[in-house]
This record gives C-alpha cells, sequence and structure tokens, in this order.
C-alpha cells in the first residue's frame, strides 16, 4: 500500500508536503437464521454469540493452523441502489491437526448458512453446521457434527449478506458527480490489511495462502473487474449478468480485489505481452495516458530487473473517487486515489508528474515484493513496504532519469529519523497482533526506514551483490511467506554472477571483498560480510545510531551512541549498531569506508585534513556530530565553496546541526551560523531541508505569542532566500526540480506576505477571476496565486466555487490548500465541516484539510477543538491505528509548545477507551509537544540575541 501522507501531488513528504504544511467499529451481533433450505436429515444452521450458551473454541487473536485454506470460490452480487450484496463462499480446505470446528474470520458478515462436506470414498456428504460468531477477535467458528481427519480435503459453504461499507474499507461504496452533476455509484474493495473479512468469511492472514475463483454478478450497464481477466459471462436474467474470472495464483487474502462501476479504459501490451490498463470515471479518461505509458515502462523494467516474468496475462490501474491511502498493490489490479494516477498535461503540476510515476512504480514494485514473496505476518511489514519505497527510486531513476527521484531520496530517511528519534519509536520489525496495531505498522518506520536501511544495504554491498540476492530471494520463496532472516540468507550468500576481480563467495558462502575494492581500514581485510549480524542491528532494535567524530593531526576518533530526543533521553547502553561509515575529506573526494562495529573506534587518515564530511550523499542511516572544531571547518566550506560537496550532503549537514542542537550537542547559535550560507543556495534539496529546520521554529512561537521574535525570523527566513525568491520566473519552464522549487518558493513568499510575490500573484488572481476562471494561470504557480486570492472572502467564495466544476478536478489538492491558509475563521470551520460531511469535499481529504488548518495560526485551535468533537466518528470512518488517524493526531498537535497545550491533549486522549489513549501516534504527539516546550525553554532566548546580532 503507497505512504497515505503524499496524497497530495507533492512527491516528498519531508520537502515538498511538510512545505505546504508549514507554510500555511461496531461490533457484529450474532443473530440466530432458519434457513428455508434445511431439510430433514440436515442440522438447522444456528449463528449464535461465542459468549452465549457455547463457548466459543479458540481464545487467540491469530487463527489456529488446524485447517489451511487451499481454494475459494466466490460469488458476489452488489446491489448499487439498496448499497448492499449478498455473497456464497466456498472455501476448501486441508486439515493439518484433527478438529471438530473450522474458525476465520468474518465482520459485519449476517451469515445464513453454512455447511462442511467430506469426500467417502466416492460419495459426498454436507452437513449443515453451527456458526458460533466473536466479535471481538471478528472470528468465527464452524461447529462440526464429526471430526475432520488430518490429510483430508473438506470444503466449507457459507450463505451471507452484508452492507456495502461506509468507510475506506472492506466492500465500499464510493461516488462521483458525472459533468452533468449527475452522482453515480460504484462499489469497490480495499483489504489491506485485515478487511477481507468485512467481504467474504476467509482465513485473513497473509500466511494463508490459496488460489481464488471469483465470479461477480451485475447489470449489464456496469462491468466488474478483478485481479485475473474475465474468462466468461453469463447472462442470468435480463438484467442481470455474471462475470466468471479466470482462477488466481496463490495469493494472501488481503491481495484479493473486485470492483463493479462504469470506467471507461485505456490498454496497451508491454514487451512481453501483458495487457495493461489503466480505468477511470468516463469523465477522465482523457486523463489515463500518462499512467498508462508510465506502467508499460515499468512493467518491462521490473521484469528486467527481477529477471522474474509478471505472472499474471493483466495488470489493471483503476483510479477510485473515494480511496484513504495512495494506492493499493492487488495482484493484477492495482487500485489509486485519483490524484495518484490520473495527470492532465494543460493543468497539473510537475510534482504531480513525479508523485504519479512514483506511485505507480511502488505499487508495480509490490507485484514481487509483497504479493510473489509475501511477509508471514505483519510485524515485517517492511519486507513489503520499505522494499517498494526503495524500488520506486531504483525504477524511476532508470525508466525516467528526467525526473531525478534519486535527488528526493534522502528526504526520507529525514521523515523516518523525525519519528525514529522518539522514545515512542519501535524497530522496523516489530511484534503485533490485533487489528490496530497491525495498522500502526503502515508508518514512516516501515516505510521510509525501511527503504534507507535498504539503500544503505545496497551501497555496502554494491548494487550487483544487492540485486543478484534480491533475484534469488525472489526465485527461492516464490509463492511463499518469508521472515526477515530469509532475506539476509539471501543476501549474504550471493555474489555478482562472474564477478571474480571485486568480490568472491567463499567456501561458507559469504560474500567477501577483495583488498582492491576499498582503500578503507576494516574492508580490506577480506573482512566477511555477515548480513545477518549487520542488519539485525537495524531492524531488531528501534533508533539510530549518531556517529561522533573527533579529528586529532591523521586519527579520527569515533564514537556511536543511540541518538533520542527528550528530557529523560539519556543515552541508551544497550544499543549498538554495525554502522557502515562513508567519508570524503579536503584532500580525497573519492568515498572511503570503514566499517564500525564497536562503541568506540579509531580510523587513520593517509594525511591530515582541513575537514572530513561523512555519511557521503547520505546514503546511510545515521548521523554525525563533528567535535571540537569540526563543525567550524565544515561551516566555513559552506561559506566559502559550498559546491566543494553535494547537494545532499549539504541537506544533510543542514539537518545534522538542527537535530544536535535538539540534544543539546550543539548551540542553536552554531546552527543559525550554518543557515547563513543558504543566501548562496540554488538546489532544491538543501534549500528545503534549510525551510523544514528553520520554518518549524516560528510556528512554534506562533503557539506562544511571541510576535517579536516570531517576526524577526520570518523575516530572517524571507531574507535568506530572497535573491532565489526574486529569479523565479511565474511559468512552467525548466526541469521537474526547478519547477517544484519555484512552485513551493513562490508559496512561500506569499504566504509570508513578501510584498513583489503578493503583488504578482494578486495581478493572477485578478485576471484569472475576471476570466471566470477560464484564464490559463500557470500550472506551478497556482498555489500562490490561489492562496493569496483566498485571503478575501469575496475570493474564497470565488475559489470555491471554481471548486465544486468537474474541469478543475487536477487542481482540487491545490484549492484546498488556498482555502485552508485563510484567516477567516468561518471558512476555516466551514470547510473541516464540508469534508466530514463528504458531498462537495471528499472526505478522504479531511485528514489533510485538518492538517492545514492546524498550521494556520488562525486555525489551530478550530482544528484541535474539531478532532476532539468528532473523534468518534474519524475512527468509524478511517479506522483506529490507521495511517489517516495518526496524520490527524500529530498534524494538529505537533506544533504546541506549551505546558497548557500539553494537558489538555493529554487530558482528551485519557478520557477516551484504553485502544485510544494507548495509540502509538498519542505517544509521539505528547512526546513532541514535551519536545518542543524544552526546546522553546532551552532557544528561544538564543534565537533572539543570535537575530539581533546578524539581521
Amino acid at each position: 500500500m503507497a505512504a497515505l501522507f503524499s496524497i497530495l501531488p507533492f512527491t516528498d513528504k519531508s520537502s515538498l508536503m511538510m512545505m505546504i504544511m508549514m507554510t500555511i467499529g461496531v461490533l457484529n451481533v450474532a443473530v440466530s437464521v432458519n434457513n428455508d433450505h434445511s431439510s430433514n436429515n440436515r442440522e438447522t444452521a444456528d449463528v449464535v454469540s461465542g459468549n452465549g450458551s457455547k463457548p466459543f473454541p479458540w481464545d487467540k487473536m491469530r487463527l489456529p493452523k488446524h485447517v489451511i485454506p487451499v481454494h475459494y470460490d466466490l460469488l458476489l452480487h452488489p446491489n448499487l441502489t439498496t448499497l448492499t450484496f449478498t455473497g456464497f463462499a466456498r472455501i476448501e480446505i486441508t486439515v493439518n491437526q484433527q478438529t471438530s470446528s473450522v474458525i476465520l474470520h468474518s465482520k459485519h458478515l449476517q451469515i445464513t448458512r453454512a455447511t462442511i462436506q467430506r469426500r467417502m470414498r466416492n460419495t459426498h456428504t454436507e452437513k449443515e453446521v453451527m456458526v458460533l460468531e466473536y466479535p471481538p477477535f471478528e472470528q468465527i467458528a464452524l461447529l462440526a457434527a464429526f471430526p475432520l481427519h488430518v490429510g483430508q480435503n473438506y470444503t466449507v459453504s457459507i450463505e451471507y449478506s452484508a452492507n456495502l461499507s461506509e468507510s475506506f474499507h472492506g466492500f465500499y461504496k464510493s461516488t462521483y458527480r458525472t459533468q452533468e452533476g449527475e452522482v453515480r455509484v460504484l462499489a469497490s474493495t480495499q483489504f489491506e490489511p485485515t478487511a477481507a473479512r468485512m467481504a467474504f468469511p476467509c482465513f485473513d492472514e497473509p500466511s494463508f495462502k490459496a488460489r481464488f475463483s471469483i465470479k461477480i454478478r451485475r447489470e449489464p450497464k456496469h462491468l466488474a473487474l478483478s485481479n485475473m481477466p474475465i474468462v466468461k459471462s453469463v447472462n442470468v436474467a435480463n438484467w442481470l449478468v455474471e462475470d466468471h474470472f479466470d482462477v488466481s495464483v496463490k495469493m494472501s487474502t488481503y491481495l484479493v480485489a473486485f470492483i463493479v462501476s462504469d470506467f471507461k479504459s485505456v490498454s496497451k501490451m508491454t514487451t512481453s505481452g501483458i495487457k495493461i490498463s489503466v480505468y477511470t470515471v468516463p469523465d477522465k479518461i482523457n486523463q489515463a495516458d500518462y499512467a498508462l505509458d508510465a506502467a508499460v515502462k515499468l512493467l518491462d523494467f521490473y521484469e528486467n530487473y527481477f529477471s522474474i516474468p509478471y505472472p499474471l496475462p493483466k495488470q489493471d490501474l483503476a483510479a477510485i473517487p473515494d480511496f484513504q491511502s495512495g494506492a493499493m498493490e492487488n495482484w493484477g489490479l492495482t487500485t489509486y486515489r485519483e490524484s495518484s494516477l490520473l495527470y492532465d498535461p494543460e493543468k497539473s503540476s510537475a510534482s504531480a508528474k513525479l508523485w504519479i510515476t512514483m506511485i505507480i512504480a511502488h505499487e508495480l514494485a509490490h507485484q514481487w515484493f509483497g504479493n510473489l514473496v509475501t511477509m508471514e505476518w505483519w510485524n515485517d511489514l517492511w519486507l513489503n513496504e520499505g522494499f517498494a519505497k526503495f524500488m520506486e527510486y531504483v525504477s524511476v531513476s532508470i525508466t525516467h532519469p528526467d525526473l531525478k527521484v534519486e535527488d528526493y531520496f534522502l528526504g526520507k530517511c529525514f521523515d523516518a529519523m523525525e519519528v525514529d528519534a522518539l522514545n515512542s519509536s519501535h524497530p522496523v520489525s516489530t511484534p503485533v497482533e490485533d487489528p490496530a496495531q497491525i495498522q500502526e505498522m503502515f508508518d514512516d518506520v516501515s516505510y521510509e526506514k525501511g527503504a534507507c536501511i535498504l539503500n544503505m544495504l545496497r551501497d555496502y554491498l554494491n548494487a550487483d551483490v544487492f540485486k543478484a540476492g534480491l533475484v534469488q530471494y525472489l526465485r527461492k520463496y516464490s509463492y511463499q511467506n518469508t521472515k526477515n532472516e530469509d532475506l539476509w540468507n539471501s543476501l549474504a550468500h550471493t555474489c555478482p554472477l562472474g564477478d571474480t576481480q571485486e568480490s568472491q563467495l567463499q567456501g561458507d558462502g559469504f560474500c567477501t571483498r577483495n583488498q582492491q575494492t576499498s582503500s578503507s581500514a576494516h574492508w580490506t581485510r577480506r573482512e566477511i560480510l555477515d548480513v545477518t549480524t549487520m542488519m539485525n542491528t537495524w531492524t531488531l532494535q528501534k533508533g539510530f545510531p549518531l556517529v561522533t567524530a573527533t579529528v586529532k593531526g591523521k586519527n579520527v576518533h569515533l564514537q556511536q551512541e543511540h541518538y533520542m530526543k527528550g528530557s529523560d533521553s539519556s543515552p541508551s547502553t544497550g544499543y549498538l549498531w554495525h554502522v557502515p561509515l562513508t567519508y570524503i575529506t579536503s584532500k580525497s573526494d573519492t568515498v572511503q569506508r570503514f566499517l564500525l562495529t564497536t562503541k568506540t573506534d579509531v580510523l587513520i587518515l593517509p594525511e591530515e585534513v582541513e575537514w572530513i564530511k561523512f555519511n557521503v550523499g547520505m546514503n546511510g542511516y545515521y548521523i554525525v556530530h563533528y567535535e571540537d572544531d569540526g563543525w567550524d571547518a565544515l561551516i566555513s566550506l559552506l561559506k566559502e565553496n559550498h559546491t566543494a560537496i553535494s547537494s545532499n550532503d549539504r541537506a544533510s549537514l543542514i539537518n545534522n546541526v538542527f537535530q544536535l542542537v535538539s540534544i543539546g550537542k550543539l548551540s542553536i547559535s552554531k546552527a543559525l551560523d550554518l543557515s547563513l550560507y543558504l543566501k548562496l543556495e540554488s538546489q532544491i534539496m538543501p534549500v528545503f531541508q534549510g525551510m523544514n529546520e528553520l520554518i518549524p521554529m516560528y510556528k512554534l512561537m506562533e503557539k506562544r505569542d511571541m510576535d517579536d521574535v516570531e517576526n524577526q525570523l520570518k523575516g530572517y527566513i524571507v531574507n535568506l532566500f530572497k535573491d532565489l525568491i526574486d529569479k523565479q520566473s511565474w511559468n512552467d519552464e525548466g526541469s521537474v526540480s526547478e519547477r517544484m522549487l519555484r512552485s513551493s518558493l513562490l508559496l512561500f513568499a506569499c504566504a509570508r506576505k513578501y510584498q513583489p510575490c503578493v503583488d504578482k500573484a494578486e495581478e493572477y488572481f485578478m485576471k484569472w477571476k475576471e476570466s471566470n476562471g477560464t484564464l490559463r494561470l500557470p500550472n506551478d504557480v497556482k498555489t500562490a496565486v490561489y492562496a493569496v486570492g483566498a485571503q478575501t472572502i469575496e475570493g474564497w467564495d470565488f475559489l470555491f466555487s471554481k471548486y465544486r466544476l468537474p474541469w478543475f478536478n487536477t487542481e482540487r489538492n491545490q484549492i484546498e490548500v488556498a482555502l485552508s491558509i485563510s484567516r477567516n475563521k468561518d471558512k476555516l470551520q466551514w470547510i473541516m465541516d464540508q469534508s466530514l460531511f463528504g458531498d462537495v469535499v471528499k472526505t478522504q481529504d479531511l485528514p489533510h484539510i485538518i492538517v492545514y488548518v492546524a498550521k494556520n495560526p488562525s486555525g489551530y485551535h478550530l482544528a484541535w477543538t474539531f478532532l476532539k468533537e468528532n473523534w468518534n466518528k474519524f475512527v468509524q470512518k478511517f479506522e483506529l491505528g490507521s495511517p489517516s488517524i495518526a496524520h490527524m493526531v500529530i498534524g494538529v498537535t505537533n506544533q504546541y509548545s506549551t505546558r497548557e497545550q500539553l494537558a489538555e491533549v493529554k487530558e482528551f486522549f485519557n478520557s477516551l477507551d484504553e485502544k485510544s489513549s494507548q495509540l502509538r501516534c498519542v505517544q509521539q504527539a505528547i512526546e513532541t509537544i514535551e519536545e518542543n516546550i524544552r526546546w522553546m525553554d532551552i532557544n528561544f532566548e538564543k534565537i533572539k540575541i543570535w537575530l539581533q546580532n546578524n539581521m
């Protein structure tokens, strides 16, 4: 599943989406049913509660392994008028351990009949069985009147009905408006992680893989899609068609998908003959071509890269009008939010193109990582998501070199570190059990940290060894489930094919490097690359290391410790990482390597140097502190000759220096001294990182009413980037990076009331308004123009009137940003209310709208009140523990900086039920506010003095 947080058409959360942000379960009730089809020789099916007269025969959240599904036959008939569906599931099972009950998952399904069939010689006996339900675990038990024997095959059949879900998961209702204003209904699925059980009774855990034969009944005016192609359609009645889909490959339940809609499509074939189709609502089919071409190119790339053919005959990409996350990797039928798939060359921004390409790359990578080879349990979700996030960059950098995605990868690592620096973080691989805990795994640690440690490992092993290991892993475990160690074993026992010069396979199967491959102190000793031991230090413990480097002549003294924010964050003693250090110096820009496996070590340089820069290109998941005069040397370098090191190295220095302030290793004045060089900077990642560090400082002050210093700081930041802002043209020319930089700089400048920017934006808005919205604005300046225009009530109303029109659908995200940074509190309240109502403003956009309002100095009180008052509605709509809930909780509170605000947040969450109050995002929110208070108490006066001396 694609990460939720990048829903806007700004691809890098840290650098792009945060830029905008900074500037501005009902329980199933068991019923007893009499079955009309029951006969004298069959027991009548009873559906009773597991806590009634009969005890539920299983007491664990995870299903027993007594019974294994082999094949599902599913028939579903959704009614898009009554918003209900009926279903019939026939499941072939194999018995591993004698039992008299079959335990499986079911949620909100009204079961009307259940039978178990067994074969005795050449006869078949079918018995109706009692069904017990245990809603707390979302399980049902089929109680057989006879024992089920080991090695025997049985068939379970269940008839049921349900309502189409009103949330974004399960088999749910979605709607859209045609250009004529007619509301149309469709039904689509979102099963990951635990919602297949809302569409059909099933063994809803990743390791219970099976094959699926699916039949869907629909009206003739609709079409049905599923994982596999249709093999035949049967007319059941004049008004009813039954589509039969081909038998699927062996896969997990969360990857099953089906859609009933009136979508239109465009199609192409890949080089190997796979049919790629993009489906969307009919009015938007002209926006499908870019995604189609990208998908063809990317699927060709993956087949070649993995040396494993894509195993299905087709790959559909469907844009769903209501969709909670970015996208979902259902095998053969990937589903997307419309803004994650549809691209209008005339109206879409440069960042929209980048985001759409990345998200398609992510979902298609999952067809191998996740679908073909699946994690055994959700504790290792990162094996799916970290890989898909990592492969986005590998694939797009080759298939779409013009997008220069490699420039944005380090932003993902900064995102992950922000969460991972808190005590409430968790290891990449972490035990989980219930659905809310599983939902919480879909976070920056699983996605971004997972991708960053894989990138670090590739840099450590070299690209060829890494790729060969991945191919071995995928081939060995195709159609199976894996754990962490399976991946490490594959990587450790692989060398590049035909490579005898750079590395070789030792007798014990480990890959070693020859002496010629590195001049580093540790890697010249043909050291065994013990991947498992190394990577366990990155996946089985939370957090990341801070490496302190002290240069004394030619000796560099190294020390590692656990980096953790917070007043109680005395360095953890038990934490130790195997850190693959890389470095360049003033005397050599050749990347050198040194593996730090102990608490302290000494690196010996060939000669004395003026400066040393570790973590070259930010390929490693660690930060560095340069003691004594180490930082002074690097600050001088940036001021005198900043291009001597790469833009990513400059961005990582900006990040590291401010992180060191947070834990008291450096003073804020030292970090601000470094920021002065930004007046010379023109590259996107250092500029964005500078803004990401500086803007939150005045956002904290906004919550404390410190107007004088706050305004001084705002003035300093505007002045820092003034020359770069003035150089921006108000058009769509340039590379993707240049265009995204322009878009963000102009939005920032206008939001900060930099007069030349405001004047230009007002001029554009008035002309656009006078043309009644027909004037074509440059795509990359729209957000800034709309944001300025929305500051008046008349401009806000005009902008919203355009938001409602179908031909502005590609600009909806930009308009939402502008509407949410109005200073009119009535308008801010109204836009939040509308997003909850879900008619004109889609509820899928609510999490972002409430966070935009929370970043607005005029709206943060409103956003917090709105979150509290509607908490139960949010949980019902978005699911407890989901990334949407986490995004709102953290996004609304993460700029609070007073003890009163902390007390209020604690009080509210303590008033909720235990599951809500114990959510990881709640712990993160509280920790972040505590850190903000501590940070402001220590640094505010120092900032004030520094600004007086440097303005």
